[in-house]
């Protein structure tokens, strides 16, 4: 408790508090539709929005947010009906794509070096109520919308799981807007927390729910439960034993995870 006394643990552990809690119930939808990925290549579409900003020298956090967007606009476009084919090799070419321009733009920026760093580690403990409390709004904004048609959300998720995509037509509400939602809560989150803490947040508490029940309800709690442990043990660890804050997060949740997977054997 002494430890959380101080101002910039406390804030590391309210903001990774929050990113857990919203990030952990986006992964539910993220591994249910089977595209795990779909956070690192928006993420590093981000990070694709910072290297053109650097190089044109514009904001960085205006553009990457716009470069964010339009990504999660065009995803939400693709729909893989055949059977050979995986939403996630689509993905896979996007993040390799934006992976590649981002190196050479970087090559050629004066700044792009520190600002990719930024975006690819992310600082909780650096972070600043000016910088979360806007990220905290948005993300309750989020929540709310998504617990209000928390219906319709699940209705296509369970479509995509099932891959019974081809009814859904060329533009569909709900997956437009689960891919702006997900864009939004990535790149205001990936500017503190860092693109590995942010894709652990979005996969391993979705996934360790998944090894322990099976009803939607209870997968959600257990997340949402992952996703908060994992944060506050994280910022401990990181604390007490002198370790990188996402590093440490990320371990914990693999700690979790470990459990998960063997309560899970043990049960069968």
């Amino acid at each position: 408790m002494e430890l959380f006394a101080l101002d910039f643990v406390r804030n590391a552990l309210i903001v990774s508090v929050i990113m857990g809690l919203l990030l952990s119930y986006l992964g539910v939808h993220v591994v249910g539709r089977g595209i795990v990925f779909v956070d690192l290549a928006l993420g590093q579409i981000s990070m694709l929005g910072v290297a053109f900003a650097a190089y044109f020298e514009m904001d960085p956090l205006i553009i990457s947010v716009a470069f964010t967007l339009v990504g999660a606009l065009l995803m939400s476009f693709i729909k893989v009906t055949d059977k050979r084919l995986k939403l996630e090799s689509i993905i896979g070419i996007l993040y390799a794509v934006s992976s590649a321009v981002t190196v050479l733009l970087i090559s050629k920026a004066a700044h792009g070096d520190a600002d990719i760093q930024e975006v690819l580690f992310g600082s909780v403990f650096t972070a600043t109520s000016a910088q979360y409390i806007p990220m905290a709004v948005v993300f309750a904004i989020l929540g709310v919308v998504h617990f209000i048609f928390r219906k319709q959300f699940f209705e296509i998720t369970k479509k995509f799981e099932s891959r019974d995509v081809e009814n859904l037509g060329a533009f569909n509400i709900w997956n437009f807007l689960f891919y702006i939602s997900i864009g939004l809560a990535i790149v205001l989150a990936v500017r503190i927390g860092g693109v590995i803490p942010i894709f652990a947040y979005l996969v391993v508490p979705p996934v360790s729910a998944v090894l322990m029940t099976r009803t939607n309800t209870s997968l959600v709690l257990i997340s949402l439960l992952v996703g908060v442990v994992g944060s506050i043990a994280g910022i401990y660890f990181s604390v007490t034993f002198d370790f990188p804050a996402g590093s440490s997060v990320v371990a914990m949740l693999g700690a979790i995870f470990a459990v998960a997977a063997l309560v899970r054997l043990v049960r069968r």
